[in-house]
This record gives C-alpha cells, structure tokens and sequence, in this order.
C-alpha cells in the first residue's frame, strides 16, 4: 500500500510556487490562521499572547523545513490554527465560568510506553469502563463543555469526519498503521502545544534542544485545563490519557496530576525502532518533497532512548502501587489473561461487559500488528539500538 496518494507529488509540484511565496512571509500566513482561530473561539488572541507567539515562532521552524512540501506547509498550519482555536476557547470558557477549573480530575489512568507497543489496545479498553473517559478525536478539533449545544456537538463531529477521510484519502496507509475515527478515543498528545510529535513530519534544527529546556507544567496545567472543559456539564469521570511522548515529561505530568497512575508498556526496541521510522516515514513522505531516511532512523533512535531515560529517571518518584508495568508480548499474545489483571492493578472492575469490548477492538483494522520494519532501511542495526538503549533492553526481556 502506498504511503502517499499517487496525485499528491504532481499537486506539491503545481502548487511550489504559492508555497514559496507563503514560506517568503510566514507571518502573513500566520495572521490569516490566528484570524481564523480567533472567530472559531470567539475571543481574541490577547487571552493568551504568549502561547499565540510562540505557535508563530514554530510556524516559522515549518518554514525553513529544506524540503517543504505544499501539502506539509497546508497541513501543518491548518494543525496550529485548530490548537490555536481549542486553546483560546478553553481560555475563554475557563474564563467564562470559574467554576470549570474545580472540575476534579482524580487519579487519572496515563498509558505511556515507546510507540508501537500496544499502548492504543491497552488506552481503548482501559477508556471504555462506564466510570472511565478518555478525549475522543473530535474534541481534539473542536473542544467545548459537555453540555454544549447538541446540533453544534453533531456539526463538530461531522467535519472531524471529513478531516478523517482527508487524511486517509491522501496516505492510504494511515488507515493501517494508526486506525482512528472521529470518535474513538485518540492520543492527548494533540492537547499538548509542544513536544517531538512535531518531529514526525519533519526534521527541525535546535528543536529537540529547545523542547530540551521548555518546562512542561504549563503544557499540562492546559491539558488538564483542557479535561476540565470536557466534562463541564457532565459527572465527573477518571480520565484514561494515553502517548507515548508522556515518557519524557513524566516528571511535569506528575507535578500536575499527582495523583495518576502511570501503565507502562514494554517492548524490545529492536522491534519498536523499525515500526516507529516506518510511521515516521509516512508523515514525513506526506510533509517532505525529499528526505532520508537513514536520518529518520539516525534522529528517532537519539530520541526514544532519550525519552526511556527520562521516563525511568521520573518514575522513582511514582509509589509501587500506582506504576504497572506490561510487557508487549504478554499483553498481546493473551489480552484476556492479561487485561483483568491489569484492570485489578487499577482499581478497575473487568466484567463480561469489558470482556465483549476487548472483542470489539481487537476486531478493528491495525489491532493485529503481521509485518514489522526492517532496521536496515533507516540505516540502523541491532547492536546500535542496544547501545542506545543500555540497560534497558535486559529490562524488557526479563519481563517478557
């Protein structure tokens, strides 16, 4: 299956001028979509001036991106104009009505882990307990109280639908790789203004250095913010949070929310190395006319063994009882053994109810993992994972 539609390269190629001139003047461009965003939310930029600039301050990173496309730049700054709308709205209600900030958000369940180790089997079973609620893709787009307007709630997953379809219609295997829908729970990464997701599409100089130096509290002082408004209008839920970009930021989390309890999902990075630089590939194919992918493997492989380091550093400090640890291959090769045990670690009740849902998503497209990557495409090879990795690869084999 292609990564990218056959039609997108031709349009990139078509459109190269409109994307030099936008990327001469990024600010013109950033203006537009701020003016955008400022509508959707219905208050102006001013309610939040410093998260503003610095959203402008990434638009430019996107472009001095060498290899820019015209899909990556639309794409991209279509992104920020949606995280810009949300979090002025969120400021906005927040603002609005006091009352939405002692909304409690109690004992959180976060799922963390290196990317493609089960950590979205494990976040949709564990969101799916009645008490349990995770954010859904369309609030992602569109975030608003619970009790919002119900015409307005169908119109807001309606165009969430269409945004879906685009991006399937234009990687056709994204479907495969990283199945999602308008609203099925989705990764609260996409609530979080700052972080290396950025780095999926496209490889940004001094990033990583920066993010390397950013305090992440207020990043999730705002997601929490951001459950708050969710359930505005609603009874109180324990929320199910699920990335594995928390890995890094464990310490800022807990800050936030330090009461969670932190599922872990282990997995040989070996394995995880090859399956991730496939995915990245595909966002990059999407956002680049050009790229190599010795340094997708070459800049992935620095950067998850930085976030496992720094996750295992943040987590001394989380009590035994509120860490659970799962290993991949248990977790995968018998869901119905494992899953009520970890279920019980978390306080949570497994029923004949949670036992028909586990079917259910077990059943979905990209549940069932048949092919992983080779290393070898992305100029990397067994005994340079290890060394990334150190200790951390006898870890996950003990536990196996």
């Amino acid at each position: 299956m292609r990564r990218v539609a056959g039609w997108v390269k031709p349009l990139n190629t078509a459109m190269a001028p409109a994307l030099a001139r936008a990327v001469r003047d990024p600010d013109a461009t950033f203006e537009r979509i701020l003016g955008k965003a400022e509508a959707g939310a219905g208050v102006g930029a001013d309610i939040d001036r410093a998260f503003v600039e610095d959203y402008r301050a990434l638009l430019h990173r996107f472009a001095a991106v060498r290899d820019l496309s015209y899909l990556g730049w639309t794409a991209t700054s279509s992104e920020l104009q949606m995280r810009m709308e949300n979090r002025l709205r969120i400021r906005r209600l927040h603002a609005e009505d006091p009352r939405i900030g002692a909304e409690p958000i109690d004992r959180p369940i976060v799922v963390v882990g290196l990317p493609r180790t089960a950590t979205t089997l494990a976040h949709k079973v564990i969101a799916a307990p009645e008490g349990n609620r995770a954010p859904l893709m369309w609030e992602f787009h569109h975030a608003d109280r619970f009790d919002v307007d119900p015409k307005l709630r169908e119109r807001r997953i309606a165009k969430a639908r269409k945004i879906s379809a685009a991006v399937n219609l234009i990687t056709p295997i994204w479907e495969t790789i990283h199945p999602s829908t308008a609203e099925t729970p989705e990764e609260c990464v996409l609530a979080l203004p700052h972080g290396l997701q950025w780095g999926t599409r496209f490889k940004l100089p001094g990033y990583r250095d920066w993010l390397a130096q950013h305090d992440f509290v207020p990043d999730y002082q705002y997601l929490k913010e951001f459950l708050q408004v969710l359930q505005a209008g609603d009874r109180p839920r324990r929320w199910v949070l699920k990335s594995p970009f928390h890995l890094y930021n464990l310490d800022a989390l807990l800050k936030v929310f330090p009461d969670a309890h932190i599922l872990w999902t282990h997995r040989d990075p070996q394995t995880v190395m090859g399956s991730w630089c496939s995915l990245v590939e595909t966002g990059t194919a999407l956002c680049n006319r050009r790229y190599d992918t010795r340094e997708i493997g070459s800049e992935w492989l620095d950067s998850l063994s930085w976030m496992v380091e720094q996750g295992r550093l943040a987590r001394l400090g989380v009590p035994p009882e509120r860490m659970v640890d799962v290993s991949y291959h248990q977790l995968t090769a018998d869901p119905y053994g494992q899953l009520p045990r970890i279920f019980e670690r978390l306080g949570l009740t497994w029923s004949p109810r949670e036992e028909g849902n586990l079917e259910h998503v077990l059943a979905r497209p990209g549940m069932r993992r048949n092919h992983e990557y080779t290393l070898g495409r992305y100029g990397l090879d067994p005994e340079a994972v290890d060394r990334a990795f150190g200790d951390y690869t006898k870890l996950v084999a003990a536990i196996r």
